[in-house]
């Protein structure tokens, strides 16, 4: 069946999402890596945080740090997580977000290999339950808060493991997502 002549294109919504959040929201979209080229993106209330198009996401884990009162984006890194000693810097960079901070973080390659537990035991505390299954090269999302709840019925985490017999890569597992909206703070 063909569309009909005429008929309206559909609005492009925020962070690409199908339906538009309501105006009392925060849009956001987290994607991990998949692939060698494929990069991890951050979007927050349609502006790109962090994506290879800024040139601000690498391979490892990749977190942004939003002020929930103010929408403002408050910091954005990468921790090389195969490659050196970034656990620790990762560590007291979620620290250091200040309370109603929401947290962004999305895997690109490999998230896992250099994890200790400090950095764990960081990520579970702000209610991550996938934290500690992550292996080489597996795509994963979080959305965190700091100082604040989250309603129970947003998707906080995804998570899909490398298998080189099934993955639509050579082993490297395809990307994965979560979106939704935040409501905002009332005043």
């Amino acid at each position: 069946m063909r569309p009909l002549a005429g008929a309206p294109v559909p609005k492009r919504q925020k962070c690409d999402h199908w339906t538009p959040c309501p105006s009392d929201t925060y849009a956001y979209r987290l994607l991990s890596g998949g692939g060698r080229s494929k990069y991890a993106k951050i979007c927050f209330e349609d502006n790109l945080l962090m994506g290879e198009q800024l040139g601000n996401v690498a391979r490892g884990i990749n977190i942004a740090i939003v002020n929930y009162v103010t929408g403002n984006v408050t910091a954005t890194r990468c921790f090389d997580m195969y490659e050196g000693d970034n656990s620790g810097p990762m560590t007291k960079f979620i620290q250091s977000a200040a309370p109603k901070s929401l947290l962004f973080m999305v895997t690109y390659d490999d998230g896992s290999t250099r994890l200790n537990n400090d950095a764990k035991n960081a990520i579970e505390a702000l209610g991550s339950k996938e934290i500690r299954n992550m292996k080489f090269r597996s795509s994963w999302v979080f959305i965190a808060a700091k100082g604040l709840e989250l309603p129970s019925e947003i998707q906080r985490e995804k998570i899909n493991h490398s298998d080189a017999k099934n993955n639509r890569y050579s082993g490297w597992p395809a990307e994965i997502q979560i979106e939704g909206c935040i409501p905002k703070e009332r005043s």
